[in-house]
């Protein structure tokens, strides 16, 4: 089966939506399927407000179209809420063809925090483009939980995975001997980063990642060590070299840093919010609780062979198979001609008569 996969979230930006598609890719091409992308750098762009280094994808419904129609998918599925994805939502509807959407970003929480826009405001836009399709792919059941209960519909799950021989515990301590709480991901507001820094903790507090906030987060936590952007083994590394890891987000929709970090054998302190009290078993494989620094040295004391043990359960071949299952299921309930079949793509059929 041949999917194309509609996202505003691609290379050269680094987060959990661009690591979680280029994994999937490899994974369903070993299990006889490909995946195809539809990105921004398909498409004249512009710098994105507040976040400049991300570009916002200008399309147009033609130039969508004949991609799309090129590329002759047997499947559409689309990652994003953005301007790629609003234009091939539109391409869906008017060709009358069935996809799919997974829901990644809590934007209504982001938006609110950012620009004091009404977070309801977001979800009803966020439920108008997600309901139209055939399935609304969603991490956890906290999620789908909250979802279900703001109106949204066809929800089905798909979890994610973790490389964890890449990912493991290893004998290093880059960053010293004393206690180490780490956070690694973007290093930007919606990460409610202030949260872990102004902390009062014993050792040594480390941020792996970069962002729009960083050169404010040095200035104004000169004491913590901020390692920028890591990839590979570096990161890796970083991983392994600490004691816990402590995630301060309250809006994540999953979390694959938790993943990692638990391979790596680091126990989670974090919030009882939606991602960490999907995954983290308290007293297992970490701690959560409302005082993220009491969560933070509980951590402290918790096995870290039992914290590997928890993440050994999350393959990437499983989450490839649930993503294909949940497509073919989708096909099969809201049956309609694949894009290279559609009404208008006569030229399309030529081309590859």
């Amino acid at each position: 089966m041949r999917i194309l996969v509609a996202t505003d979230a691609w290379r050269p930006q680094v987060n959990g939506v661009v690591r979680t598609y280029e994994r999937l890719a490899a994974e369903v091409e070993l299990l006889g399927s490909s995946l195809s992308f539809l990105t921004p750098s398909d498409f004249r762009t512009v710098p994105c407000p507040t976040y400049p280094e991300i570009r916002l994808a200008l399309p147009g419904l033609r130039s969508c179209a004949e991609r799309i129609d090129a590329l002759a998918p047997d499947a559409i599925h689309i990652a994003t809420e953005g301007p790629v994805g609003w234009m091939v939502r539109a391409y869906c509807q008017r060709r009358h063809v069935p996809f799919t959407t997974s829901f990644h970003t809590r934007f209504p929480e982001y938006l609110s925090s950012r620009f004091a826009v009404p977070a309801s405001w977001i979800y009803a836009i966020q439920r108008r483009f997600h309901n139209a399709g055939a399935g609304v792919m969603v991490a956890t059941k906290s999620l789908a939980d909250d979802l279900a209960g703001r109106g949204f519909k066809h929800l089905v799950p798909w979890t994610r995975g973790v490389d964890t021989t890449h990912f493991r515990p290893r004998s290093v301590r880059r960053f010293g001997a004393e206690p180490v709480f780490i956070y690694v991901g973007r290093v930007a507001i919606e990460k409610n980063l202030d949260a872990f820094l102004k902390l009062d903790l014993p050792g040594r507090k480390v941020v792996v990642g970069d962002g729009p906030l960083l050169p404010a987060l040095k200035r104004r936590y000169p004491a913590a060590t901020f390692m920028g952007d890591r990839q590979g083994e570096d990161l890796a590394i970083c991983y392994s070299s600490a004691d816990v890891f402590v995630f301060p987000s309250r809006t994540d929709t999953f979390g694959m840093v938790l993943l990692e970090a638990m391979a790596s054998g680091l126990p989670i302190a974090a919030y009882p919010v939606t991602g960490p009290i999907d995954l983290v078993t308290p007293g297992v494989s970490g701690a959560l609780a409302d005082d993220l620094g009491e969560a933070a040295l509980a951590a402290l004391a918790i096995d870290r062979e039992g914290v590997r043990n928890r993440a050994l359960d999350f393959s990437w071949e499983f989450a490839a198979r649930m993503f294909l299952a949940n497509v073919e299921t989708a096909l099969a309930t809201q049956p309609g001609p694949c894009p290279a079949m559609a009404e208008g793509t006569g030229e399309a059929q030529a081309r590859s008569a």
